[in-house]
Protein backbone atom coordinates (compact mmCIF):
# COMPACT_ATOMS: atom_id res chain seq x y z
CA UNK A 1 0.00 0.00 0.00
CA UNK A 2 1.15 3.58 -0.76
CA UNK A 3 2.30 5.65 1.95
CA UNK A 4 0.94 9.58 1.83
CA UNK A 5 1.53 12.26 3.87
CA UNK A 6 -1.26 15.33 4.08
CA UNK A 7 0.15 18.90 3.38
CA UNK A 8 -2.38 21.24 4.11
CA UNK A 9 -1.22 24.47 3.47
CA UNK A 10 -2.57 24.81 -0.25
CA UNK A 11 0.75 26.38 -2.60
CA UNK A 12 -1.18 29.23 -3.93
CA UNK A 13 0.66 31.67 -1.67
CA UNK A 14 3.42 30.50 -2.75
CA UNK A 15 2.64 31.00 -5.92
CA UNK A 16 1.66 34.59 -5.54
CA UNK A 17 4.67 35.43 -3.84
CA UNK A 18 7.08 33.66 -6.88
CA UNK A 19 5.17 35.74 -9.30
CA UNK A 20 3.45 32.38 -10.64
CA UNK A 21 -0.24 33.50 -9.86
CA UNK A 22 -0.82 33.08 -13.06
CA UNK A 23 -0.61 29.22 -13.08
CA UNK A 24 -3.56 29.48 -10.87
CA UNK A 25 -6.21 28.66 -13.35
CA UNK A 26 -8.91 26.39 -13.12
CA UNK A 27 -7.15 23.67 -14.71
CA UNK A 28 -3.90 23.31 -12.33
CA UNK A 29 -4.57 23.64 -8.63
CA UNK A 30 -8.35 22.73 -8.40
CA UNK A 31 -6.94 18.90 -8.72
CA UNK A 32 -3.90 19.05 -6.92
CA UNK A 33 -4.74 17.13 -3.96
CA UNK A 34 -3.62 17.85 -0.27
CA UNK A 35 -1.64 14.25 -0.03
CA UNK A 36 2.37 13.78 -1.67
CA UNK A 37 3.76 10.48 -1.65
CA UNK A 38 6.26 9.43 0.58
CA UNK A 39 9.24 7.46 -1.00
CA UNK A 40 12.35 6.61 0.70
CA UNK A 41 15.56 7.20 -1.71
CA UNK A 42 16.11 4.16 -2.60
CA UNK A 43 12.65 4.04 -4.36
CA UNK A 44 13.41 7.76 -5.60
CA UNK A 45 16.70 6.74 -7.80
CA UNK A 46 14.70 3.58 -8.86
CA UNK A 47 11.88 5.42 -10.90
CA UNK A 48 15.53 7.57 -12.07
CA UNK A 49 17.47 4.94 -13.72
CA UNK A 50 13.73 2.95 -14.59
CA UNK A 51 13.65 6.15 -17.02
CA UNK A 52 17.19 6.51 -18.20
CA UNK A 53 17.76 2.73 -18.99
CA UNK A 54 13.60 2.73 -21.22
CA UNK A 55 14.92 5.73 -22.92
CA UNK A 56 17.96 4.14 -23.88
CA UNK A 57 15.98 0.99 -24.93
CA UNK A 58 13.23 3.26 -27.07
CA UNK A 59 16.45 5.32 -28.70
CA UNK A 60 17.72 1.55 -30.31
CA UNK A 61 14.07 -0.20 -30.59
CA UNK A 62 13.79 3.19 -33.11
CA UNK A 63 16.91 2.88 -34.75
CA UNK A 64 15.65 -0.04 -35.92
CA UNK A 65 12.34 1.25 -37.06
CA UNK A 66 14.60 3.71 -39.08
CA UNK A 67 17.15 1.35 -40.42
CA UNK A 68 14.29 -1.76 -41.54
CA UNK A 69 11.25 0.53 -42.87
CA UNK A 70 8.78 -0.77 -39.99
CA UNK A 71 6.59 2.85 -39.85
CA UNK A 72 3.33 0.74 -40.24
CA UNK A 73 3.51 -1.35 -37.54
CA UNK A 74 3.64 2.02 -35.28
CA UNK A 75 0.69 3.25 -37.48
CA UNK A 76 2.67 6.19 -38.80
CA UNK A 77 1.12 8.30 -41.52
CA UNK A 78 3.21 8.17 -44.43
CA UNK A 79 3.30 11.51 -44.91
CA UNK A 80 5.11 11.93 -42.31
CA UNK A 81 7.94 9.10 -42.90
CA UNK A 82 10.13 11.77 -44.47
CA UNK A 83 10.04 14.78 -42.19
CA UNK A 84 10.45 11.52 -39.70
CA UNK A 85 13.85 10.36 -41.03
CA UNK A 86 15.27 13.93 -41.76
CA UNK A 87 14.97 14.77 -38.03
CA UNK A 88 15.86 11.21 -36.51
CA UNK A 89 19.26 11.85 -38.85
CA UNK A 90 20.21 15.40 -37.84
CA UNK A 91 20.92 15.49 -33.91
CA UNK A 92 20.08 19.26 -34.07
CA UNK A 93 16.32 18.24 -33.97
CA UNK A 94 16.67 16.73 -30.69
CA UNK A 95 13.87 15.30 -28.50
CA UNK A 96 12.96 18.45 -25.76
CA UNK A 97 11.02 16.29 -23.15
CA UNK A 98 8.70 13.82 -22.51
CA UNK A 99 6.96 11.79 -19.68
CA UNK A 100 7.31 7.82 -18.63
CA UNK A 101 3.98 6.71 -17.24
CA UNK A 102 5.07 3.73 -14.85
CA UNK A 103 3.11 1.35 -12.57
CA UNK A 104 4.71 -0.03 -9.29
CA UNK A 105 7.94 1.42 -7.80
CA UNK A 106 6.61 1.62 -4.20
CA UNK A 107 5.62 -0.77 -1.38
CA UNK A 108 8.15 -3.30 -3.17
CA UNK A 109 5.68 -3.61 -6.25
CA UNK A 110 8.59 -3.83 -9.31
CA UNK A 111 8.37 -0.34 -11.69
CA UNK A 112 6.66 -1.19 -15.08
CA UNK A 113 6.67 0.69 -18.37
CA UNK A 114 2.89 1.65 -19.11
CA UNK A 115 3.68 4.12 -22.25
CA UNK A 116 5.93 6.81 -22.90
CA UNK A 117 4.39 10.18 -23.67
CA UNK A 118 7.09 11.35 -26.39
CA UNK A 119 5.33 14.10 -28.46
CA UNK A 120 2.92 16.40 -26.22
CA UNK A 121 3.46 15.17 -22.59
CA UNK A 122 1.55 17.94 -19.96
CA UNK A 123 1.70 17.83 -16.00
CA UNK A 124 5.10 20.52 -16.45
CA UNK A 125 3.48 23.25 -14.16
CA UNK A 126 1.93 20.84 -11.61
CA UNK A 127 5.89 18.46 -11.76
CA UNK A 128 8.20 21.07 -12.39
CA UNK A 129 6.50 23.97 -10.00
CA UNK A 130 3.41 23.19 -7.63
CA UNK A 131 4.33 20.41 -6.03
CA UNK A 132 7.78 22.16 -5.25
CA UNK A 133 5.92 24.65 -4.12
CA UNK A 134 3.60 22.68 -1.91
CA UNK A 135 6.26 22.06 0.08
CA UNK A 136 7.93 25.16 0.23
CA UNK A 137 4.05 26.18 1.68
CA UNK A 138 4.20 23.92 4.58
CA UNK A 139 7.70 24.63 5.66
CA UNK A 140 10.02 21.43 4.03
CA UNK A 141 12.67 21.51 2.72
CA UNK A 142 12.65 21.62 -1.18
CA UNK A 143 15.84 19.08 -1.67
CA UNK A 144 13.49 16.25 -0.56
CA UNK A 145 11.99 15.96 -3.94
CA UNK A 146 13.04 14.49 -7.28
CA UNK A 147 12.78 17.36 -9.36
CA UNK A 148 14.51 19.58 -11.37
CA UNK A 149 12.21 19.66 -14.71
CA UNK A 150 12.45 23.19 -15.02
CA UNK A 151 16.15 23.78 -14.91
CA UNK A 152 16.83 20.73 -17.15
CA UNK A 153 13.71 22.30 -19.51
CA UNK A 154 15.75 25.38 -19.54
CA UNK A 155 19.03 23.68 -19.90
CA UNK A 156 17.77 21.72 -23.17
CA UNK A 157 16.50 24.61 -24.56
CA UNK A 158 19.98 26.45 -24.01
CA UNK A 159 21.04 23.46 -25.80
CA UNK A 160 18.61 23.70 -28.63
CA UNK A 161 19.87 27.32 -29.40
CA UNK A 162 23.78 26.52 -29.28
CA UNK A 163 23.35 23.49 -31.81
CA UNK A 164 21.73 25.70 -33.91
CA UNK A 165 23.64 28.95 -34.04
CA UNK A 166 23.14 29.38 -37.39
CA UNK A 167 19.29 30.42 -36.73
CA UNK A 168 18.16 33.03 -34.98
CA UNK A 169 16.79 32.60 -31.32
CA UNK A 170 13.25 33.25 -31.98
CA UNK A 171 10.49 30.80 -30.48
CA UNK A 172 7.21 30.43 -31.06
CA UNK A 173 4.99 28.22 -28.96
CA UNK A 174 1.49 26.92 -29.85
CA UNK A 175 -1.07 24.85 -28.53
CA UNK A 176 -4.76 24.93 -30.02
CA UNK A 177 -7.74 27.15 -28.85
CA UNK A 178 -9.85 26.17 -25.46
CA UNK A 179 -7.07 24.25 -23.95
CA UNK A 180 -6.49 26.04 -20.46
CA UNK A 181 -3.69 23.09 -19.28
CA UNK A 182 -2.24 23.29 -22.27
CA UNK A 183 -1.99 26.93 -21.88
CA UNK A 184 -0.18 26.64 -18.59
CA UNK A 185 2.13 23.95 -19.51
CA UNK A 186 2.89 26.29 -22.68
CA UNK A 187 3.67 29.48 -20.63
CA UNK A 188 5.89 27.37 -18.57
CA UNK A 189 8.00 26.22 -21.04
CA UNK A 190 7.97 29.66 -22.75
CA UNK A 191 9.48 31.04 -19.43
CA UNK A 192 12.04 27.91 -19.77
CA UNK A 193 12.61 29.21 -23.13
CA UNK A 194 13.51 33.11 -22.34
CA UNK A 195 15.87 31.74 -19.42
CA UNK A 196 17.97 29.72 -22.15
CA UNK A 197 18.08 32.71 -24.17
CA UNK A 198 15.52 32.98 -26.66
CA UNK A 199 13.07 35.68 -27.72
CA UNK A 200 9.80 33.90 -27.19
CA UNK A 201 6.01 34.55 -28.78
CA UNK A 202 2.87 32.45 -28.01
CA UNK A 203 0.22 32.30 -29.94
CA UNK A 204 -2.44 29.51 -30.74
CA UNK A 205 -2.05 27.25 -33.79
CA UNK A 206 -4.91 28.94 -35.86
CA UNK A 207 -3.10 32.43 -35.69
CA UNK A 208 0.40 30.77 -37.12
CA UNK A 209 1.19 31.11 -41.04
CA UNK A 210 2.87 28.50 -42.57
CA UNK A 211 4.93 28.96 -46.16
CA UNK A 212 7.13 26.07 -48.21
CA UNK A 213 9.62 28.83 -49.22
CA UNK A 214 9.46 31.19 -46.71
CA UNK A 215 8.70 29.18 -43.01
CA UNK A 216 6.51 30.37 -39.61
CA UNK A 217 5.47 33.61 -39.09
CA UNK A 218 2.79 35.41 -36.95
CA UNK A 219 1.14 38.89 -38.00
CA UNK A 220 2.70 41.34 -36.11
CA UNK A 221 1.68 44.59 -33.84
CA UNK A 222 2.30 46.64 -37.38
CA UNK A 223 0.62 44.79 -39.88
CA UNK A 224 3.09 42.90 -40.74
CA UNK A 225 4.69 39.49 -40.27
CA UNK A 226 7.53 38.29 -37.78
CA UNK A 227 9.18 35.34 -38.24
CA UNK A 228 10.27 32.50 -35.91
CA UNK A 229 13.02 29.97 -36.79
CA UNK A 230 11.78 27.65 -33.80
CA UNK A 231 8.24 26.58 -33.47
CA UNK A 232 7.25 23.99 -30.55
CA UNK A 233 3.61 22.97 -30.95
CA UNK A 234 1.46 21.30 -28.49
CA UNK A 235 -0.66 19.54 -31.20
CA UNK A 236 0.21 15.66 -32.18
CA UNK A 237 2.58 15.11 -34.92
CA UNK A 238 -0.99 12.31 -36.12
CA UNK A 239 -3.62 15.33 -35.96
CA UNK A 240 -1.38 17.17 -38.36
CA UNK A 241 -0.88 14.22 -40.33
CA UNK A 242 -3.98 12.68 -40.84
CA UNK A 243 -6.37 16.13 -40.44
CA UNK A 244 -4.02 18.93 -41.59
CA UNK A 245 -1.93 16.58 -44.85
CA UNK A 246 -1.15 20.00 -46.36
CA UNK A 247 0.37 21.38 -43.31
CA UNK A 248 2.95 18.15 -42.63
CA UNK A 249 3.96 18.64 -46.46
CA UNK A 250 4.66 22.35 -45.78
CA UNK A 251 6.59 21.72 -42.31
CA UNK A 252 8.47 19.00 -43.92
CA UNK A 253 9.55 21.45 -46.60
CA UNK A 254 10.45 24.03 -43.86
CA UNK A 255 12.61 21.58 -42.21
CA UNK A 256 14.38 20.35 -45.14
CA UNK A 257 14.91 24.06 -46.33
CA UNK A 258 16.42 24.29 -42.97
CA UNK A 259 13.59 27.90 -42.21
CA UNK A 260 12.93 26.84 -39.09
CA UNK A 261 13.46 23.89 -35.98
CA UNK A 262 10.28 22.42 -35.04
CA UNK A 263 9.83 20.93 -31.35
CA UNK A 264 9.29 18.38 -30.67
CA UNK A 265 10.89 16.66 -33.22
CA UNK A 266 8.82 14.54 -35.57
CA UNK A 267 10.77 11.62 -34.63
CA UNK A 268 8.80 11.46 -31.26
CA UNK A 269 5.80 10.01 -33.11
CA UNK A 270 7.60 7.30 -32.99
CA UNK A 271 7.78 6.76 -29.56
CA UNK A 272 4.45 8.01 -28.56
CA UNK A 273 2.77 5.27 -30.93
CA UNK A 274 1.12 2.53 -28.65
CA UNK A 275 2.54 0.17 -31.08
CA UNK A 276 6.04 0.62 -29.94
CA UNK A 277 5.33 -1.02 -27.02
CA UNK A 278 5.09 -4.09 -28.97
CA UNK A 279 8.48 -3.74 -30.93
CA UNK A 280 10.47 -3.10 -27.14
CA UNK A 281 8.74 -6.51 -26.22
CA UNK A 282 9.98 -8.33 -29.37
CA UNK A 283 13.43 -7.00 -28.89
CA UNK A 284 13.99 -6.91 -25.01
CA UNK A 285 11.44 -9.60 -24.43
CA UNK A 286 11.24 -10.26 -20.22
CA UNK A 287 12.88 -7.41 -19.12
CA UNK A 288 11.92 -6.06 -15.92
CA UNK A 289 10.43 -3.10 -16.85
CA UNK A 290 8.39 -4.11 -19.43
CA UNK A 291 4.75 -5.67 -19.41
CA UNK A 292 4.36 -8.35 -22.24
CA UNK A 293 1.95 -6.37 -25.50
CA UNK A 294 1.31 -7.70 -28.62
CA UNK A 295 -0.94 -6.66 -31.35
CA UNK A 296 -3.36 -9.83 -30.56
CA UNK A 297 -5.24 -10.15 -27.63
CA UNK A 298 -3.03 -12.34 -25.53
CA UNK A 299 -3.44 -15.36 -24.12
CA UNK A 300 -3.74 -16.91 -20.70
CA UNK A 301 -3.60 -13.60 -18.29
CA UNK A 302 -5.37 -10.34 -18.09
CA UNK A 303 -4.41 -7.94 -20.33
CA UNK A 304 -5.48 -3.99 -21.16
CA UNK A 305 -7.03 -2.61 -25.00
CA UNK A 306 -5.21 0.01 -26.09
CA UNK A 307 -5.67 2.21 -29.22
CA UNK A 308 -2.48 2.95 -31.20
CA UNK A 309 -2.53 6.83 -30.63
CA UNK A 310 -4.62 7.27 -27.74
CA UNK A 311 -4.26 9.97 -24.77
CA UNK A 312 -5.81 9.95 -21.29
CA UNK A 313 -6.98 6.94 -21.11
CA UNK A 314 -9.24 7.40 -23.75
CA UNK A 315 -10.29 4.33 -25.40
CA UNK A 316 -8.78 1.97 -23.10
CA UNK A 317 -10.28 -1.37 -21.91
CA UNK A 318 -9.22 -3.74 -19.33
CA UNK A 319 -10.13 -7.28 -20.19
CA UNK A 320 -9.91 -10.72 -17.99
CA UNK A 321 -8.34 -14.06 -19.47
CA UNK A 322 -11.55 -14.93 -21.12
CA UNK A 323 -11.76 -11.69 -22.79
CA UNK A 324 -14.63 -9.68 -20.52
CA UNK A 325 -14.25 -6.39 -19.89
CA UNK A 326 -13.98 -5.11 -16.78
CA UNK A 327 -13.41 -1.76 -17.06
CA UNK A 328 -13.08 0.87 -19.60
CA UNK A 329 -13.05 4.24 -20.78
CA UNK A 330 -14.84 6.14 -23.76
CA UNK A 331 -12.86 8.40 -25.77
CA UNK A 332 -12.98 9.74 -29.43
CA UNK A 333 -9.57 7.40 -30.53
CA UNK A 334 -11.83 4.30 -31.33
CA UNK A 335 -10.97 4.28 -35.19
CA UNK A 336 -6.84 3.76 -34.30
CA UNK A 337 -5.83 0.23 -34.60
CA UNK A 338 -5.07 -1.78 -31.49
CA UNK A 339 -2.41 -2.84 -29.21
CA UNK A 340 -3.47 -5.29 -26.30
CA UNK A 341 -0.62 -4.86 -23.07
CA UNK A 342 -0.47 -7.16 -20.19
CA UNK A 343 -2.10 -5.67 -17.01
CA UNK A 344 -0.35 -5.01 -14.19
CA UNK A 345 -2.37 -3.40 -10.97
CA UNK A 346 -1.51 0.15 -10.04
CA UNK A 347 -0.25 0.71 -6.12
CA UNK A 348 -3.20 1.79 -4.14
CA UNK A 349 -4.04 4.16 -1.22
CA UNK A 350 -6.17 2.92 2.13
CA UNK A 351 -8.79 4.55 0.45
CA UNK A 352 -8.73 2.21 -3.06
CA UNK A 353 -7.00 5.24 -4.76
CA UNK A 354 -4.77 3.75 -8.07
CA UNK A 355 -1.18 5.67 -8.37
CA UNK A 356 0.71 6.16 -11.92
CA UNK A 357 4.06 7.24 -11.83
CA UNK A 358 5.13 10.15 -14.35
CA UNK A 359 8.61 10.54 -14.68
CA UNK A 360 9.76 13.32 -16.84
CA UNK A 361 12.87 12.49 -19.16
CA UNK A 362 14.69 15.87 -20.56
CA UNK A 363 18.00 15.30 -21.43
CA UNK A 364 18.00 12.14 -18.74
CA UNK A 365 15.24 11.54 -15.75
CA UNK A 366 14.25 14.59 -14.09
CA UNK A 367 11.47 14.75 -12.36
CA UNK A 368 8.44 12.73 -10.51
CA UNK A 369 4.60 12.76 -9.73
CA UNK A 370 2.41 10.65 -9.47
CA UNK A 371 -1.70 10.85 -11.20
CA UNK A 372 -4.65 9.35 -8.70
CA UNK A 373 -7.39 7.86 -9.93
CA UNK A 374 -9.36 4.88 -10.82
CA UNK A 375 -7.89 1.17 -12.36
CA UNK A 376 -8.09 3.56 -15.63
CA UNK A 377 -5.84 7.23 -15.13
CA UNK A 378 -7.88 8.88 -17.25
CA UNK A 379 -8.28 13.11 -17.80
CA UNK A 380 -9.92 13.11 -14.01
CA UNK A 381 -6.95 11.80 -12.42
CA UNK A 382 -5.49 14.39 -9.72
CA UNK A 383 -1.99 15.26 -9.55
CA UNK A 384 -0.17 14.23 -6.51
CA UNK A 385 3.42 15.58 -5.71
CA UNK A 386 5.45 13.22 -3.60
CA UNK A 387 8.37 13.99 -0.89
CA UNK A 388 11.46 11.75 0.01
CA UNK A 389 12.71 10.23 3.29
CA UNK A 390 16.44 9.95 2.51
CA UNK A 391 16.52 8.25 5.78
CA UNK A 392 14.26 6.19 5.44
CA UNK A 393 15.11 2.31 4.63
Amino acid sequence: MITLKSLPVSPEAQLRQLDWSWMLGRDTLPYLTNDVVLLNGREAEAYRDAANQLYDMFVETGQDVIDNQRFAELGIPENLIELIKLTWDDDRHFHLYGRFDLSGGVDGKPIKLIEFNADTATCIPETAVVQWAHLKANNLDESLQFNSLYESLTENFRALREMNSDLEPALLLSALRDTPEDDTNVAVLAEAAREAGFEVAIRYVDEVEFSAEEGIFIHDEQGGYEQFFFWFKLLPWEYIALDEPELAATLTQIVKKRQAVIINPAYALLFQSKGFLKLLWDRFAFHPLLLQTDVVPLSYKDYVEKVMFGREGANVRIMDVFGKVLEEAGGDYGDYPKVYQEYTDFVQDDKGNHYQAGVFFTGGACALGFRRGGKIIDNTAQFTGHMIDYLAL
